[in-house]
């Protein structure tokens, strides 16, 4: 639809004219096919009025004019603004932001902004401090969308329709060309603002209905059988390369991120009546508890490294950076071809190490420090007696399969 389909007329109501035969001033509205009336809020002598306008130069006629130019000119500049961010706009619509009648009505930016201070509020206590940046940089590239493409500085909810969000999406990749998964996270982001806000009735109906963005391919994020134990049984070039490993693997078998890893300390295991030890801690990024029965090899590296990490902690971990680094060097020294970084040792543990062997999904979830279970959409609540049945299994499989792990050799000692 084009600005010529959009037309604003004024006439009087004569049929309520005053005693000095002065009429209601009446708009009519037309946008494409639908059109409405409207109340100019001004009256004008009847004798003086022609074309839709007054006639003469009078001081009131000059005002009368100039007014019912700028509802028109407003009318008009709502239209575009409205049109630039919905596929269909309405008569109606038009008439309601011409007349006030969104008034205080929340608009998007305004909620987001409103959004991300009470989700800072909560960084810290049981959200994290990556998600909230996440969620400014998504404000941010919405406002940007705003003034950049549709010259707005902001947009009531209930302009927000599919349109639009097709719109944001597609300025996300060929303005901004954000990675795939990147647009993911933001259209997300937005997502959930908006769901809020319809939770709170600003907005009835959700603008994301039937939106499903391109996902890229996912690639293979954990080991096979045959890397992981390529992994464990290579012979390594040097004393850094045998500590990168074992702090790999032991993220393998205990599911345990990089960053909780590091926080560890001897006060987090716990033995139990069976004389099992377990690692009991509290996920960093989800404030979550997780309880992890350790198997063989956990132990072992738990051994090997005791007393040896400064601050009591129960393990020398490298940097992030220094870590995935050893992991590209590991990875060539073991003759695995794909791109190694610690987070997949995490997968590999909700892989091989536990759903493969017949571990349930509920265990996992409550071993691995989830909120809660994405491809289920369940909660589960799992007690110690019940990871603890549910890993006896997995603990025989594992005492059956003695783990083959290639040690560093042992300098050997030379009498003076």
């Amino acid at each position: 639809m084009n600005y010529e389909d959009v037309k604003v007329a004024f006439y009087l109501k004569v049929n309520e004219s005053n005693s000095a035969s002065r009429c209601p001033v009446m708009g009519r509205l037309t946008v494409g096919r639908s059109e409405c009336v409207f109340s100019a809020k001004m009256l004008a002598p009847r004798s003086l009025w022609t074309s839709g306008r007054m006639k003469g130069k009078s001081a009131e006629a000059v005002e009368i004019n100039r007014r019912l130019d700028e509802l028109r000119a407003s009318a008009l500049a709502i239209y575009r603004e409205q049109s630039a961010i919905r596929e269909r706009v309405t008569a109606k619509e038009v008439k309601c932001l011409l007349l006030g009648m969104a008034a205080g009505q929340e608009t998007l930016l305004d909620y987001f902004r409103s959004y991300i201070e009470r989700f800072g509020q909560r960084v810290g206590v049981n959200r994290a401090a990556k998600s909230a940046r996440t969620y400014r940089n998504a404000y941010e590239h919405v406002a940007r969308f705003l003034s950049e493409r549709l010259r707005l500085s902001d947009v009531p909810f209930s302009a927000l329709d599919r349109s639009f969000v097709d719109k944001f999406d597609l300025y996300l990749r060929t303005e901004r060309r954000l990675a795939p998964n990147t647009i993911v996270l933001y259209m997300s982001r937005l997502h959930t603002v908006i769901n809020k806000a319809i939770a709170a009735g600003i907005i009835t109906a959700d603008p994301f209905a039937g939106y499903e963005p391109p996902r890229p391919e996912r690639r293979r994020r954990y080991l096979t059988r045959k890397e992981l134990r390529r992994l464990m049984t290579t012979p390594l070039p040097s004393s850094r390369l045998y500590l990168v490993r074992d702090l790999f693997l032991f993220s393998c078998y205990t599911g345990i991120s990089y960053g909780d890893m590091c926080r560890l300390t001897a006060a987090n295991l716990e033995t139990a009546e069976g004389g099992n030890t377990w690692i009991k801690a509290t996920r960093e990024k989800t404030n979550v508890e997780f309880e992890i029965p350790l198997l063989d090899l956990p132990l072992h590296i738990i051994d090997k490294y005791r007393d040896t990490a400064p601050d009591g902690k129960l393990l020398p971990m490298y940097g992030n950076s220094e870590l995935n680094k050893g992991l590209k060097q590991l990875a060539a020294a073991c003759g695995i071809e794909q791109r190694l970084v610690f987070h997949q040792a995490r997968h590999n543990f909700g892989t091989h190490i536990t759903l493969s062997l017949g571990v349930p999904i509920e265990t996992v979830s409550c071993m691995m420090g989830h909120r809660r279970l994405v491809t289920t959409q369940i909660y589960a609540h799992v007690t110690d007696r019940k990871v603890d049945e549910d890993t006896k299994q997995l603990r025989k499989l594992s005492a059956s399969r003695k783990f083959e792990l290639y040690e560093e050799p042992k300098a050997e000692q030379t009498n003076d």
